[in-house]
């Protein structure tokens, strides 16, 4: 008998929240599971050291929830059992809960990824997700000159903030390190205003092809050097601290 689930996708015709697929299988987007990722465009932030500035505007076309399900139904056929859901800023999308149960009726264990800066949205994906990584960009007085954003709420970030640290699931932080940007300091900061997470990721600053070269940003990616020397600042604070794309 077939799933309420493929049966919704075969007769949805209508576009889905997502953009785009990682042709790959990834190892790294969703610990200890092999997962596709999906990506949503759109995004509330202008981050200056963004990877996927192409998805920072909202694309007019999505992948209509038909060939999603097909796909992804392929995906579980080759050993895949988790989505990671990524932008873009997701949590922006209206049919992103959407999205998510029918995932979870097709098997999937889901990750989203988000900036942390819509904790309504939050409230609502919690009890349903698997997995909540939240970028947590720079000591919150630096916030809007990492993010180029003057109008973003602050106490937006500590609330969601306070609401994974207190959530019973699987969750991290993490920051991406820009070398000439994030000072030892900064650093330091962050952990304090981080106090009781239980996992923390440090992960490498990659330049995205077509980055604009004048913005002042480093054209190689971050030195294992500097990730390594920062991860030892920072190991004291939480449970688990860990490097990533070092």
């Amino acid at each position: 008998m077939k799933s309420q689930a493929e049966t919704l996708f075969k007769k949805d015709n209508r576009q889905s929240p997502v953009y785009a697929l990682l042709r790959k299988a990834s190892f790294i987007d969703f610990p200890g599971h092999l997962c596709r990722v999906l990506f949503i465009s759109g995004c509330n932030l202008r981050c200056i050291f963004c990877h996927n500035f192409d998805l920072v505007e909202p694309k007019k076309t999505n992948i209509e929830w038909s060939r999603l399900e097909k796909i992804l139904r392929k995906s579980r056929e080759n050993w895949i059992d988790a989505v990671c859901i990524t932008g873009g800023e997701p949590t922006l999308h209206p049919q992103l809960k959407e999205l998510v149960i029918r995932l979870k009726e097709l098997g999937f264990k889901v990750k989203v990824d988000t900036n942390g800066s819509l904790p309504e949205m939050l409230r609502e994906l919690l009890p349903i997700v698997d997995y909540l990584a939240m970028d947590y960009k720079a000591p919150l007085e630096s916030y809007h000159r990492f993010t180029a954003c003057s109008d973003l709420k602050l106490e937006k970030i500590t609330e969601s903030k306070k609401l994974i640290i207190d959530w019973d699931g699987e969750y991290e932080f993490r920051t991406t390190v820009v070398t000439g940007l994030h000072t030892e300091e900064d650093m330091l900061t962050i952990c304090r205003e981080l106090e009781g997470a239980r996992r923390y990721v440090l992960q490498s600053f990659v330049p995205a092809p077509g980055m604009d070269a004048g913005n002042g940003l480093p054209d190689k990616r971050t030195p294992m050097k500097l990730l390594h020397q920062y991860h030892n600042l920072c190991k004291e604070y939480f449970e688990e601290t860990i490097l990533r794309g070092a």
